[in-house]
């Protein structure tokens, strides 16, 4: 048989508010990856960028997205330093060794837009 004392009861209840409690805290956490991304953008806010305005440099592009200017862009890293690159031809993908030139940077200089070159 079961104990029903109202004390017996009333801890059985706070043991399992606190353990849904916990439950909730830790799905409403940050990811680990989430956790990553953060501290590399707080690191990269305080480093100088590796690369410079209207010179040319050699990555990989990681993806390809919509950026905010509204055609599609490739994204590539320069020693850990994000390139968004504009005006890419219809062939360039994923994976592929293009040249881009850096424009400008973006806010925070956590990033910089580029224009395509050439394919390596």
């Amino acid at each position: 048989m079961l104990p029903s004392s109202p004390v017996v009861i009333g801890a059985a209840a706070v043991i399992a508010l606190l353990v849904l409690l916990v439950a909730v805290r830790r799905l409403r956490a940050p990811s680990s990856s989430a956790r990553e991304s953060k501290r590399a953008h707080e690191a990269a806010q305080e480093r100088e960028p590796p690369v410079a305005i209207g010179e040319t440099y050699e990555f990989g592009v990681t993806e390809l997205t919509d950026h905010h200017s509204g055609e599609e862009v490739a994204v590539g890293k320069v020693e850990g330093f994000v390139l968004f690159t504009e005006d890419i031809p219809g062939d360039v993908a994923k994976g592929d060794v293009i040249r881009a030139k850096v424009l400008s940077f973006n806010e925070g200089r956590t990033s910089a837009d580029a224009t395509f070159v050439t394919k390596s």
